[in-house]
C-alpha cells in the first residue's frame, strides 16, 4: 500500500487512477494539483482527492507515487516544476499518448533523477473529458504500456508493473520507438482521419443534409471525432514523424483502392475489399502481445 497518492492533473485519467487505487485498497491519501481551483474543488467533493495542492510540487511532497496527467506538450514544465522532490524510491509515472517526447523530457529535466520516473500509457479513455467523468474501472481490463529505459530503476518498473496490475490492467512493455510507431498505425492516424473525414462531410454546402441522414456505421466510424481537441493537437503533433510516415502508407492503400474504381475493374476492387474484410474478421482486440523491439 502507498501512503500518498499525488495527482498532478486531475481530469479523466488522473481522477480514474486515484478512483482506482482508493477503490482497490492501495493508497492512504490522495492529493491532487490542476491549473484550475475550481476542478481541483471538485475532485475534492467527488471523493476523488482527499485534499488539494496549491501547486505540482507541493502535489510531490509527502507522496510516495505521482501520476503526471497533464498534456503531453505540458509534460516538460510539469517536470521543471517537481524536480527537486524526484527523489530515489518514489514512482512518478505519467500517461501520454506518446512517449520519446516525453522521456526527452524527462532527460533534459531530472538528468539522473529519471531513474526515478516510468514511461506509462494506459490505453484507455472516453470522448469526454474532466474530472466528472472519473471512473475507477476506467483501467479494468485495459492495457498499460510501459516503455522504461536503461537509465529506469528496475524495482521502480516491477513496482510500475504490479500498481496497474492491482487495479485490473494488463501491463506491457515496449521500447518508446516501438510505441510510438505502432501507436501512430493503431491510435493516432485513426484519429486524424475521423476528424478530417467528418470536417470533409460537414463542411459540403449540403453538409447538414447528410449529415442528417446517417446511420450506425457513420456514427461508429466517426465516434474519435468527438474526441478533446487540445489532446489530440498535442498527441499529433508530437508524434507526427511516425503518424506521418503512416498517413502515407493509407495514401498508397486509398489510391490502389481508387485506381481500380477509376478503371472499373471490378474483381480488383473485390479483391482489396475481400483482403481487409478477412484480416478485419479475424482481428481480435488486445489478442497478442506487440513486439519488444522494431
Amino acid at each position: 500500500m502507498f501512503n500518498q497518492l499525488g495527482v498532478i492533473g486531475c481530469g479523466l485519467m488522473g481522477g480514474s487512477f486515484a478512483l482506482a487505487l482508493k477503490r482497490a485498497g492501495l493508497v492512504k491519501r490522495v492529493i491532487g494539483y490542476s491549473k484550475s481551483p475550481s476542478t481541483t474543488e471538485k475532485a475534492k467533493k467527488l471523493g476523488v482527492i482527499d485534499m488539494a495542492a496549491e501547486s505540482a510540487l507541493l502535489a510531490v511532497s509527502g507522496s510516495d507515487i505521482v501520476l503526471i496527467a497533464v498534456p503531453v506538450s505540458a509534460t516538460e514544465a510539469t517536470f521543471k516544476a517537481i524536480r527537486h522532490l524526484v527523489e530515489p524510491g518514489v514512482l512518478f509515472m505519467d500517461v501520454g499518448s506518446t512517449k520519446r517526447d516525453v522521456i526527452d523530457a524527462a532527460r533534459r529535466v531530472l538528468k539522473e533523477r529519471v531513474a526515478s520516473f516510468v514511461p506509462a500509457h494506459p490505453i484507455a479513455g472516453k470522448e469526454v473529458s474532466g474530472i466528472g467523468h472519473a471512473d475507477a474501472a476506467l483501467y479494468t481490463n485495459r492495457q498499460v504500456i510501459l516503455t522504461p529505459i536503461a537509465q529506469t530503476a528496475p524495482e521502480l518498473v516491477q513496482k510500475a508493473t504490479d500498481v496497474w496490475a492491482a487495479i485490473g490492467s494488463q501491463v506491457l512493455r515496449m521500447s518508446p520507438e516501438n510505441h510510438d510507431a505502432a501507436f501512430a498505425a493503431v491510435s493516432h492516424l485513426p484519429h486524424m482521419l475521423a476528424f478530417a473525414y467528418f470536417n470533409s462531410v460537414a463542411r459540403q454546402p449540403a453538409g447538414r443534409d447528410f449529415l442528417s441522414l446517417a446511420g450506425p456505421g457513420f456514427r461508429d466510424f466517426t465516434r474519435i471525432a468527438a474526441s478533446d481537441p487540445a489532446v489530440w493537437r498535442d498527441i499529433l503533433m508530437s508524434n507526427r514523424e511516425e503518424l506521418l510516415k503512416q498517413s502515407m502508407r493509407f495514401r498508397h492503400t486509398l489510391d490502389a483502392m481508387e485506381h481500380v474504381i477509376k478503371t472499373g475493374n471490378a474483381d480488383a476492387l473485390e479483391d482489396l475489399i475481400r483482403s481487409s474484410s478477412d484480416a478485419r474478421s479475424g482481428w481480435q482486440m488486445n489478442a497478442a502481445k506487440p513486439p519488444t523491439n522494431r
